[in-house]
């Protein structure tokens, strides 16, 4: 394993990026296994560590590497390359989900989408009068997108599963919001972070790369098997889950409404959102019949395909042309007919029936932009609160340092 410096006794500080190392290093020293730690530096006789994050007693050998290890910006996105479609798909899910079921705990997924969100938040999300009222308490890495919300107030808490490259000086001046330690450096928890998103948030919200019309969704493509991250997850209703939050108490009402027996039984529901373009780079389409994972699993001879998120548990699918609340839905051919009401021009999307289609928009399964009172033509860049990389760092106070490659000046 991989931490930031060790002292004489051997034992170790993780840094920011602790995740879920102490986890994985214990499960290992508990069980007659051999831990072995590359440091960055080892501190003088006589230094304190800033923290203990793993005791000396887990670790068998430390060596200090002749270089640091190499972290990466996973969670950087520019805001320059946020497109208004993206824009629109923001204020939509801003007023379409976030206000209508007023959601305080939520996750977001790494992408343009969720960037577009946060970087609404202080603009759309102010003029929709929602400050304090949805978003306050984040299951979420540091985001630079999220900090002009951050800097308007709009978010209280932000508990991290790992950090990110260049936010280390913001996050040490706002330790009101991150989970910092006394020298400041945050302190990342994946194990306690996952489980609070699955257990806590009451909303997950991610993009992908290809969906049925069961509402299975997964990134795994003929050519292309890019991992889940935490999707599967924190994109799961947790069964397990018993404390009662409006958002939640809601989903579970809406998907249970007019159902007898066990499928009535009261119970909330986690809400699940898959926000994607109905078109994807070089014109390939997200909504499919059948998704690529199958395929995948018969070439790979794996026991399931691999599907990052089940459709069972998918309340929302939320594209340009507008959002189908699954939840609302009550046969498996309404469910069907709600994703190709908002499949576009896709192959899915033309194969829809459109007098059903506009039966289930007559009861609010599906809405359109201008169902929601938006105006397509409204949807522009403008409104976001940072437009490019400068403008995250000047909501910063000059505080955070993006990595070189997303510097121009």
């Amino acid at each position: 394993m991989a931490a930031h410096a060790a002292d004489n006794e051997g034992n170790l500080y993780t840094g920011p990026n602790t995740e879920d190392t102490p986890a994985i290093v214990e499960a290992t020293a508990f069980s007659g296994g051999i831990v072995i730690a590359q440091v960055n530096e080892r501190v003088p006789t006589g230094t304190a560590l800033p923290r203990i994050d793993i005791p000396a007693g887990w670790v068998d050998f430390v060596v200090q590497a002749p270089r640091p290890n190499v972290i990466e910006p996973l969670f950087t996105r520019d805001p320059a390359q946020i497109s208004e479609i993206q824009v629109l798909m923001a204020m939509m899910a801003i007023k379409g989900i976030y206000a209508e079921y007023g959601v305080q705990r939520l996750n977001h997924g790494i992408g343009f989408d969720t960037a577009a969100i946060e970087l609404l938040l202080p603009t759309y999300g102010e003029q929709l009068g929602l400050k304090g009222k949805i978003c306050r308490h984040w299951a979420l890495n540091p985001h630079p997108a999220l900090i002009p919300a951050i800097e308007a107030g709009w978010v209280e808490s932000i508990h991290s599963f790992g950090s990110e490259l260049g936010m280390e000086d913001y996050i040490r001046a706002r330790g009101d919001i991150f989970f910092t330690g006394a020298d400041g450096s945050l302190r990342s928890n994946r194990a306690f972070c996952q489980a609070a998103g699955h257990y806590a948030c009451d909303l997950f919200i991610g993009s992908t790369l290809q969906m049925d019309l069961d509402g299975n969704s997964s990134t795994a493509t003929l050519g292309r098997i890019a991992g889940f991250g935490g999707a599967p997850n924190m994109g799961a209703d947790a069964r397990g889950r018993r404390h009662v939050s409006p958002a939640w108490k809601k989903a579970g009402e809406q998907a249970r409404a007019g159902r007898h027996g066990a499928a009535g039984t009261p119970r909330g529901q986690k809400l699940v959102v898959q926000m994607v373009e109905t078109f994807r780079e070089h014109m390939q389409q997200a909504f499919v019949e059948t998704l690529d994972a199958w395929q995948l699993a018969e070439q790979a001879g794996m026991e399931l395909p691999p599907i990052m998120i089940y459709g069972e548990d998918v309340t929302h699918v939320l594209t340009e042309e507008g959002i189908a609340n699954l939840l609302l839905c009550r046969t498996d051919e309404e469910r069907q007919q709600a994703i190709r009401g908002v499949a576009g021009y896709t192959a899915v999307g033309l194969a829809r029936d459109a007098r059903m289609v506009e039966n289930l928009r007559d009861r609010g399964v599906i809405q359109r932009p201008q169902d929601l009172g938006i105006d397509p033509r409204e949807a522009t860049r403008h409104r976001l609160a940072a437009r490019n990389m400068r403008d995250l760092v000047r909501a910063s106070g000059g505080r955070y340092q993006p990595p070189k490659r997303f510097r121009n000046w």
